[in-house]
């Protein structure tokens, strides 16, 4: 796992060596354990490297006898399997990462067709006069890009772009509505004006500065459900489960996984402890205040079933309003998801604990269809079905000075691509999610939260045989009893009772209404005169809201208007953090 940056002139002159150092510091969380360095003709790439498999050889860039070069942030779990097929091939290093270049010398921009893992790879042929980026099909790891003037530049964040002088920091406003309304953004364009995505599954070729094509790997099937009793499809689950976590735990490095309680994880749990001779350390978040479930309890159970290590760490308020503000600086590609409070403590846990790779189960809900929206869609609107995202965060709430333009458009046309080839609405709505909120909110905060502190996130369910298997599930082996995720819920119930799976369980929330309330008459205020808030917010509605922030709506606002104003302040007006929110908040300078 790894940061990676780099240039490619449109002049014909050499990058600039300045703006690949400051690339380079500006990503250093991403990888502590050494630095790599790459230079040929135009093309200059840097690298910051976490270890984790082959530490002694295998450090960027990477090489191949006909002189591209590699370099890449992710994992390649079937490399010991691809090695086996390139069989003539005389590998230079053990690393995981250098066999998609002998892939590349082999079938060229189908390199990736191969590949099981997650990966953002940068790899120049100087012989054909391409830089070539490429990223794993859900998005796990993420990959951003500039064109300007001068050239192309792209980078694991958007922040080393920015520190590395590519673009300034400037605002998209469209988008900036897709993420107060929705909490994540879409599509290409992400909020920081010039800077996009390489998009999940997307290769894209760069000649002279320019970008000459794209191609992409879809991370599902564009098939209808396969008819399939219950029985077998319970065998094929845990035969291509079992085969993509034991992928999974690869590594040269000490690993564990993050519990929750709830049914992804604990299966994640599950086939670890099957799989490992010794205890996994599992790691559980829980809150002692606020009106809220604490999972503790649930996750113990299920740990002491299997034989884990269990770790339990709480998030107190004093850590909401203390780590608030350094969570917003890692979230340079925001996403004003809660769930980044205990995912960022977690981290810190399993990093101080000597860990470098975590498991976790995200995928699950978007994979076997365990959100409540999914069983809303698959009813007529006459019974109660609803549009998919089809109300804002701050509708109806009138705090707003105008409309927030355009915010459900990205939602609409990723509805409007993932429709038909047979698909059910349930496969369309499970399709939809997994182009923008799997990787824009869930994917990102597990990446910045974990990288932020030199921890690797993997996530089996993730796995493109996981996958296809789960998405061409017939609907009722998702959804049955008003219960989703049935065929894991199932599973479970055969290999970890503990976890009682055909419970109804409440979903995971973080007290921040409670929070925010009980500061409320002073936070309001704060937030209201922030210069991102001010523009789109009548500021004496924004203090109200925060005094009634106890109420679920108002405090899920707040708490998105907070979020927005410490990273605003930070990303765009490029102000530095204070000791806490309100240090950061009230700091004029």
């Amino acid at each position: 796992m790894c940061g990676i940056a780099g240039i490619m002139m449109a002049d014909g002159e050499t990058p600039p060596a300045a703006s690949l150092q400051a690339m380079s510091a500006a990503l250093g969380h991403r990888g502590p354990d050494g630095n790599g360095h790459y230079r040929s003709g135009t093309v200059g790439m840097v690298q910051t490297r976490l270890a984790i498999i082959d530490l002694a050889t295998g450090d960027q860039p990477l090489y191949e006898p006909g002189g591209a070069a590699l370099m890449a942030n992710g994992e390649i779990y079937n490399y010991i399997e691809l090695r086996a097929e390139l069989g003539d091939v005389a590998f230079s290093t053990g690393s995981d990462c250098e066999p998609p270049l002998h892939l590349y010398r082999r079938h060229g921009l189908d390199f990736t067709e191969r590949l099981r893992g997650m990966y953002a790879i940068a790899l120049h042929d100087p012989a054909a006069g391409r830089l070539v980026l490429a990223r794993d099909p859900f998005g796990i790891k993420p990959l951003y890009y500039a064109e300007t003037a001068a050239g192309f530049a792209f980078a694991s964040e958007p922040q080393a772009l920015i520190a590395g002088g590519i673009l300034p920091a400037q605002l998209v406003r469209q988008v900036r509505n897709e993420l107060l309304q929705l909490q994540f953004t879409t599509g290409r364009e992400t909020i920081f004006s010039g800077i996009q995505r390489v998009l999940p599954g997307e290769t894209v070729v760069v000649t002279r500065g320019r970008v000459v094509e794209r191609r992409r790997r879809e991370a599902l099937p564009a098939a209808a459900p396969v008819p399939l009793d219950e029985t077998r499809a319970l065998r094929e689950f845990d035969r291509v489960f079992a085969d993509s976590v034991l992928m999974h735990q690869r590594s040269d490095v000490p690993y564990g996984m993050f519990l929750s309680g709830g049914i992804d994880s604990s299966a994640v749990l599950a086939m670890m402890a099957r799989l490992n001779e010794r205890p996994v350390q599992a790691f559980t978040v829980g809150f002692t205040t606020g009106n809220v479930a604490d999972e503790r309890e649930q996750a113990r159970a299920v740990a002491r079933s299997l034989g884990a290590e269990h770790v339990e760490v709480e998030f107190r308020e004093a850590d909401f309003w203390r780590l608030l503000p350094e969570i917003a600086r890692a979230m340079d590609d925001p996403a004003a998801d809660y769930a980044v409070l205990p995912t960022y403590k977690l981290a810190a846990a399993a990093h101080a604990a000597g860990l470098k790779v975590i498991l976790s189960g995200e995928g699950g809900d978007e994979l076997f269809a365990g959100y409540g929206r999914y069983r809303s869609v698959m009813r007529p609107w006459w019974m109660g079905g609803k549009l998919l995202r089809g109300r804002g965060n701050f509708d109806k709430l009138g705090i707003l000075r105008g409309d927030l333009a355009g915010w459900r458009d990205g939602v609409a046309a990723a509805e409007l691509r993932s429709t038909g080839a047979g698909r059910t609405r349930l496969q369309t709505a499970q399709a939809t999610d997994c182009a923008d909120w799997l990787p824009n909110d869930l994917l990102g905060k597990l990446d910045r939260c974990l990288m932020a502190h030199g921890v690797e996130g993997r996530t089996p369910f993730l796995d493109p045989l996981v996958a296809a298997f789960a998405y061409r599930l017939p609907d009722d082996l998702k959804v049955r009893r008003g219960l989703g995720k049935w065929l894991l819920r199932r599973w479970l119930e055969e290999h970890v009772p503990a976890v009682e799976p055909l419970a109804r369980k409440r979903g995971f929330t973080v007290p921040v209404g409670d929070w925010i309330a009980r500061r409320g008459a002073q936070l309001g205020p704060l937030v209201a005169r922030q210069a991102g808030v001010r523009e789109i917010c009548l500021p004496l509605a924004v203090e109200r809201l925060f005094r009634e922030a106890a109420a679920r709506r108002a405090g899920f606002a707040a708490w998105t208007l907070l979020f927005y104003a410490l990273w605003h302040r930070q990303h765009i007006e490029r102000r530095p953090a204070g000791p806490d929110v309100f240090a950061t908040l009230g700091a004029s300078g």
